[in-house]
């Protein structure tokens, strides 16, 4: 490696020691894991994406832009895209970080809500 390269690597490991956990840091995805991210996303999700994912919470008429129909609008990049969103929310929405909850708890609701747009295939 030359010198001019050096720039791009130190910003490459800045980059990595600063992102939040991802799918290397994943815990495996069992069905009990699936029912936690059930529970939890009817706790913290659900009053905006509705009990079914669907976009359709009672929060969800208030909500500009309204929050996204899980099952026909899935995250792109599944269950890690997923799990980054719940730590950083998103720009211009109601969706807020949901730092406050354990990574366990936020992997768990990722693979719930990546699961609820495979059972509409």
């Amino acid at each position: 490696m030359t010198t001019k390269h050096l720039p791009t690597l130190i910003a490459a490991t800045a980059l990595a020691i600063a992102l939040p956990a991802r799918a290397a840091d994943a815990p495996k995805k069992t069905p009990e894991l699936v029912d936690q991210g059930k529970t939890a996303f009817g706790k913290y999700c659900a009053s905006c994406h509705g009990a079914k994912g669907e976009g359709d919470g009672p929060a969800a008429k208030a909500l500009k832009p309204p929050p996204r129909n899980l099952v026909t609008q899935p995250v792109k990049g599944g269950a890690p895209a997923i799990f980054d969103v719940l730590g950083t929310g998103v720009k211009g929405t109601a969706m807020i970080a949901f730092k406050h909850l354990s990574e366990t708890d936020r992997w768990a609701i990722a693979y719930y809500v990546a699961s609820l747009e495979a059972k509409k295939k």
